[in-house]
């Protein structure tokens, strides 16, 4: 069990873009989670959006009759952020050559508690 980490050691990398963005034939969420269990990123979580809207200015919303919606997503990773600023590099490229945009953040964070389950 791990409790309160300094804050400028960790950092939360956050990607922002679409349920409908692919790298090659994955979808972008799973392509990236993937790629940082297979790197030793401490965490992982993908949220999806009920609405939203990028620089393109057009608003996506969920309806609950569409049967495939295309709604923001939000991929977040944790972990210290040298190893976060080495994953982002790796990742950089595949999401410059999207054809889709995208939003990447990384934000300061303080670790209150990490414990590993069962």
């Amino acid at each position: 069990m791990t409790t309160k980490k300094q804050s400028s050691d960790y950092s939360i990398l956050k990607v922002h873009a679409s349920t409908t963005d692919k790298i090659g034939s994955k979808l972008l969420y799973q392509h990236l989670v993937e790629l940082a269990r297979d790197k030793g990123i401490n965490g992982a979580t993908v949220f999806r959006g009920i609405m939203g809207y990028g620089a393109s200015s057009t608003i996506h919303s969920s309806r609950f009759w569409e049967l495939t919606e295309k709604l923001p997503v939000v991929i977040e990773f944790v972990d210290k952020t040298e190893k976060l600023d080495g994953f982002y590099k790796e990742i950089e490229e595949e999401l410059l050559r999207m054809p889709k945009g995208c939003l990447v953040t990384l934000e300061p964070t303080e670790i209150l508690l990490q414990k590993k389950g069962n």
